[in-house]
């Protein structure tokens, strides 16, 4: 066994995507893996040349057991595809696998995982990117930033810029559920977004995907 935090985790990760799959769905290292909802996996092709990581499957996300379906994910589509980032050949998932909520009456509403659960969480995530092997990941949100790069980051410092990991490139913007929550430029936030993705986009086609 090795030591990751204060939890201990397998030396040999599951050596598929289905077994992560499986693996996630008992996972109990942190509160949010123990509070009754099910583990939402990543989806995509094997072969995918980006990964998205968003931050948690949200309540629809949890219900359907599928990333980015819900009212971000549909805006998240919408940007991808004004890209030219065909979504069905790119792998989403998120830094944390359970759906973290606090009960308002019949409503879940979101809540931010901490950077501890994040850091446990990371080990499912790696595991995905090594089974993937991307070439290009896009961390969508401080919560994925950290997820992604094992350390807190300053969206507004670090997006829309390439940041060389050990076998990919990493970019970092902030997460769509932002944009349906800003108030009064939401125009101007969704063109910073989507510069930020043709970004990608570019340097995809330039390495050939």
């Amino acid at each position: 066994m090795v030591e990751q935090g204060a939890t201990l985790f397998e030396e040999v990760r599951p050596k598929s995507l289905k077994a992560i799959s499986e693996a996630i769905d008992d996972c109990r290292r942190c509160p949010i893996g123990c509070n009754g909802t099910d583990a939402v996996m990543g989806e995509g092709p094997k072969a995918a040349g980006l990964m998205i990581v968003g931050e948690q499957p949200g309540d629809v996300e949890e219900q359907q057991q599928r990333p980015f379906v819900g009212p971000a994910g549909r805006l998240l589509d919408k940007h991808l595809q004004q890209a030219g980032i065909d979504r069905g050949e790119t792998y989403l998932t998120n830094a944390v696998k359970h759906f973290k909520f606090v009960q308002r009456g019949k409503r879940r509403l979101h809540k931010t995982p901490t950077a501890r659960e994040i850091d446990i969480c990371r080990w499912w995530l790696d595991g995905e990117r090594g089974l993937i092997r991307p070439r290009h990941v896009l961390a969508m949100g401080a919560s994925a930033a950290r997820g992604v790069l094992g350390r807190s980051t300053s969206i507004g410092r670090e997006r829309g810029e390439p940041i060389a990991g050990e076998d990919c490139t990493i970019w970092v913007t902030v997460h769509p559920s932002f944009l349906l929550r800003v108030p009064d430029n939401r125009e101007q936030e969704e063109e910073k977004f989507q510069a930020d993705l043709q970004r990608v986009a570019a340097a995809m086609a330039r390495d050939g995907g």
